[in-house]
């Protein structure tokens, strides 16, 4: 553990909802609920409005409308996430080459490798401001000596603050906090340490490390019993190698029909590949992940010979592995990925499909099967959240839709107040998908440091932004923590009205707690 705080940790507050309260000004100061909107989805993350009725991250969809009826409850629109990611990951890069990601709104920074090393508490007020600047959110941060304290310290400020953990003052930190806060400990751990009557971080620390070692193990037990001491020495690490790549889809009503069922592991699969290029990857290990309509769930693997990022290759191995598990009663989850990452490729013609047209290549890859709607039908559905433009209206969002009618806001995040509200037949031919339009302070970040948003160079807020890609609505929000991080959800439930009601309040929150008792 360093003796000068200068590990950083950062988290923008309820980030989905967020941005979409930032994008959209009728969701101001609103309650919002970002994930699936399914019979099975689960709440990606929700506003802090939200969080008040008790909705939080990971929580049934079902349920979170229960208790918060009234709240706006959107698709995730990943393409604009990242993109706000983007720019705060690039403000921190800027503050320290020595960057450890660890979603699309959270990230540890060693202070010590950047230019103002000498000053850490004011890079840490610099970077919240300059955040705000940029994107019109806020983000809580944490300053201490290491990554166990960096975190918790960035807990204890949400929302929209700073805690920094002074030397000497880290035990008191640690001691009153559940057991659960410390890394490694999950619901059985947790559990095994209740039934010996330890509960809370001081109570780890005053049995010893022998009794955690002979309660959980040697290496377990003695890293439990450092971490609860307040030594943790983990670096941060700005290159994490990534293990593997995969892709999943739960589904709103189990599938049944095997020819459904390789329909959709075709379509994974082609995503799986999609994002192992994108990553400059291949693999040498396909594998494919079933859940069942009873709950178990099976994983299948089969390693190549060689890494590969032939789509065809990944195609036929994932079909092959599905074909092997009993899927007669019904799946209500998919998946594929691939591990065993590598840097390059070697083609492998064992592994590769014979030419189109021979008998053996009609055997080993069935045709695709006709019976579930292509990609360009879904493309019709209209999702709440997702951005919309009317030929006579102009741009907006879908507020909702059913019976054959969609309902459109019609705003953009430019606007002071709320736009108006129009519905139309589903089928409308003037009505369309489009991109989503930049935040107000995000088009003029970029427009000042002559950066392209969707391929253009901004001028100004009146530029669209990147391509959306609505895509599959199964996508969106079926795993709680997409490509969120879960840190904000225990926040404490602070009231709406101590909460800025827009991202248009002071440059600045408050600096709560600089100084740890």
């Amino acid at each position: 553990m360093r003796s000068a705080p200068t590990i950083l940790h950062l988290d923008m507050d309820a980030f989905f909802a967020a941005v979409e309260q930032a994008s959209k000004p009728s969701l101001r100061g609103k309650p919002v609920v970002v994930g699936g909107l399914g019979p099975r989805g689960v709440v990606s993350t929700a506003s802090y409005e939200a969080r008040v009725h008790g909705v939080h991250s990971a929580m049934a969809t079902a349920h979170a409308r229960r208790l918060a009826p009234n709240a706006a409850y959107l698709y995730p629109r990943f393409t604009v996430y990242r993109r706000i990611s983007d720019i705060v990951m690039t403000l921190l890069r800027e503050a320290s080459p020595l960057i450890e990601p660890l979603s699309v709104d959270e990230a540890f920074v060693d202070l010590e490798a950047g230019p103002s090393r000498d000053d850490p508490r004011e890079v840490a007020r610099r970077l919240r401001a300059d955040i705000r600047t940029a994107t019109g959110l806020t983000a809580s941060v944490g300053l201490a000596g290491s990554k166990l304290l960096a975190k918790i310290a960035s807990e204890k400020a949400k929302p929209d603050g700073l805690v920094v953990v002074e030397p000497g003052t880290e035990q008191a930190l640690l001691d009153p906090m559940p057991v659960r806060t410390l890394p490694g400990v999950g619901p059985a751990t947790a559990e095994h340490l209740r039934k010996a009557g330890i509960l809370t971080v001081a109570e780890i620390t005053h049995a010893g490390e022998p009794e955690l070692v002979r309660l959980l193990g040697k290496a377990h037990g003695a890293g439990l019993f450092a971490m609860a001491s307040g030594l943790d020495n983990r670096p941060v690490v700005a290159d994490r190698d990534v293990k593997s790549i995969s892709v999943e889809d739960t589904y709103d009503t189990d599938l049944t029909d095997r020819a459904h069922v390789r329909y959709e592991i075709d379509r994974l699969a082609e995503r799986c590949v999609q994002r192992l290029r994108g990553a400059g990857r291949s693999g040498r290990t396909v594998v494919v992940k079933i859940r069942r309509y009873d709950f178990s769930t099976l994983t299948r693997s089969e390693t190549l010979r060689a890494p590969t990022d032939d789509p065809a290759v990944v195609r036929e191995t994932a079909r092959r592995l599905a074909e092997a598990v009993d899927t007669t009663g019904g799946v209500r989850l998919l998946g594929v990925g691939v591990a065993g990452l590598a840097d390059f490729t070697q083609e492998d013609l064992f592994a590769q499909a014979p030419e189109d047209g021979s008998a053996a290549a009609e055997a080993l890859v069935p045709e695709l099967p006709t019976a579930p709607p292509p990609q360009g039908e879904r493309a019709r559905q209209w999702l709440p959240g997702h951005d919309v433009t009317h030929e006579e209206y102009g741009p907006g969002w879908v507020q909702g839709s059913g019976v054959g009618r969609v309902t459109v806001r019609f705003e953009v995040p430019t606007d002071t107040r709320p736009g108006r509200v129009r519905t139309f037949p589903a089928d409308d031919p003037a009505l369309s998908h489009s991109d989503p339009l930049p935040l107000a302070r995000e088009a003029a970040w970029n427009a000042e440091r002559g950066l392209e948003i969707g391929g253009a160079v901004a001028e100004g807020p009146g530029d669209t932004g990147e391509a959306d890609g609505t895509g599959h609505p199964r996508d969106a929000g079926e795993n709680p923590r997409g490509a969120e991080s879960g840190g904000d959800a225990g926040s404490g439930g602070q009231s709406p009205a101590s909460l800025p009601k827009s991202p248009e309040g002071a440059a600045s929150g408050p600096e709560r707690g600089t100084s740890m008792p």
